[in-house]
């Protein structure tokens, strides 16, 4: 069987932790171009003669394409290996990132974006494929945690060193760090990442072959509740990245605190992650994500009931915004590895269609929930505990009615390795 000649393949074994902040701030440099652009909404806006909600969209079609996109990567990766489909996604990311300070018009952003999240989509759909060539089980939920708590800082953090580029340049400049950002990471990835897919494991490139290893990956009764339950508590979530700058500076008008209070709600995930690490090889993954699925739905309860209040405070609305937040750091992750656990050998194809679906719904909710922004927080809290409900209804599907399962055990060969 002929395979793609590999691209300059290291040598020298990576280690465990590089990986992990390798797949981390590769994933990051999504969130950094969606979060990094959030300050710069208004000026963008007046720069492009954007009107209302549909400034929301330079975020929300980068997040809806990215979903579409991650259908691709996953697929030829398991071809033709993990290293010459991720760089290439980084490349993509680096020039696009580069059109996007260079357009004229609100129209061309928006069709570069669109662009750049389909065709890039491979630098958030592979690295769980990547992880999942190595380990599986409640291991890979320990491993993805420790990523997201290195992924999840970059939204912490990012609307301030757009604030800080705010302050020397324009908007297009945050693109301009986008691609510099790209440069840096993509070389680490070429000189560093070994193709983790074994010659055992390519897979054909035939669309019965693809729609088969994809069917399979999205028809588990098992699994496809934590893909689609996640997809829509996380669209809730990109709700609330979608209209937080609204929100924050119109609704509860503080402006000036926006950076803060995001990084407060992002960092919450992040330091959530980083609990999930330390307590999900001893308590299983589905015990953790449960539990904090039905606290997360307790507290969107709180939420809807501030919200309907006649004069809720900014004081009252951000410590549940960042509890919520902080629950999703514990479900992300652990609902992930459950879906991606039984599928070592088609480890690519299941995790571009459980990223589609995922990424796509959450997208298209999250449009939704941004764009029904009247000025206060109620359309977010009712979306919040809707996702909430939802998605616990459809764990109780797959788990038959049965919350709270052992932990999981480790699955193909990948169980032996790191």
């Amino acid at each position: 069987m002929a395979t793609a000649a590999p691209i300059s393949a290291p040598t020298k074994r990576l280690g465990e932790t590089e990986m992990i902040w390798m797949m981390a701030l590769l994933m990051a440099l999504q969130a950094f171009g969606i979060d990094a652009i959030l300050p710069a909404l208004d000026e963008l806006a007046v720069s492009l003669s954007v009107q209302g909600n549909d400034r929301q969209f330079v975020v929300g079609v980068y997040l809806l394409t990215a979903g579409i996109g991650a259908l691709i990567p996953g697929a030829l990766a398991d071809r033709f290996g993990r290293r010459p489909i991720l760089l290439g996604s980084i490349a993509v990311y680096i020039v696009l990132s580069i059109a996007s300070a260079l357009v004229t018009t609100y129209e061309a952003l928006i069709a570069v974006r669109a662009a750049q999240g389909f065709f890039g989509a491979g630098i958030v759909a592979l690295p769980p494929a990547i992880i999942r060539d190595r380990v599986g089980g409640d291991k890979m939920a320990r491993m993805m945690s420790l990523i997201f708590v290195i992924f999840l800082m970059v939204p912490a953090i990012a609307p301030s060193i757009g604030e800080v580029i705010l302050l020397i340049g324009d908007w297009r400049m945050i693109f301009g760090a986008m691609a510099l950002q790209g440069l840096i990471i993509g070389a680490w990835v070429y000189f560093r990442l070994p193709e983790s897919l074994t010659e055992e494991n390519r897979q054909e490139i035939r669309p019965r072959v693809i729609g088969g290893n994809m069917l399979r990956a999205v028809s588990m009764p098992s699994i496809i509740g934590y893909v689609i339950g996640s997809s829509l508590v996380f669209g809730a979530l990109f709700g609330f990245i979608n209209s937080s700058q609204q929100l924050i500076s119109e609704s509860f008008g503080a402006p000036d605190l926006f950076p803060i209070i995001f990084g407060i709600c992002a960092g919450s995930m992040a330091f959530a992650s980083w609990s999930n690490s330390r307590i999900v090889e001893r308590f299983g993954a589905r015990r953790v994500s449960h539990t904090a699925l039905l606290t997360f739905i307790f507290v969107a309860s709180l939420q809807v009931y501030f919200a309907f209040q006649p004069n809720e405070t900014l004081w009252q609305f951000v410590p549940l915004m960042a509890i919520n937040m902080m629950l999703l750091g514990f479900i992300g992750s652990n609902f992930g590895s459950i879906a991606m656990n039984p599928f070592f050998d088609i480890a690519g194809a299941a995790s571009s269609v459980h990223g589609f679906i995922r990424l796509t719904v959450a997208a298209l909710l999250g449009a939704a929930v941004g764009y029904a922004y009247d000025g206060t927080p109620q359309p977010l809290a009712l979306s919040l505990l809707a996702a909430g409900l939802a998605c616990l209804a459809l764990v109780l599907f797959s788990e038959k009615g049965k919350l709270f399962g052992p932990p999981e055990p480790e699955m193909g060969l990948g169980a032996k390795e790191a």
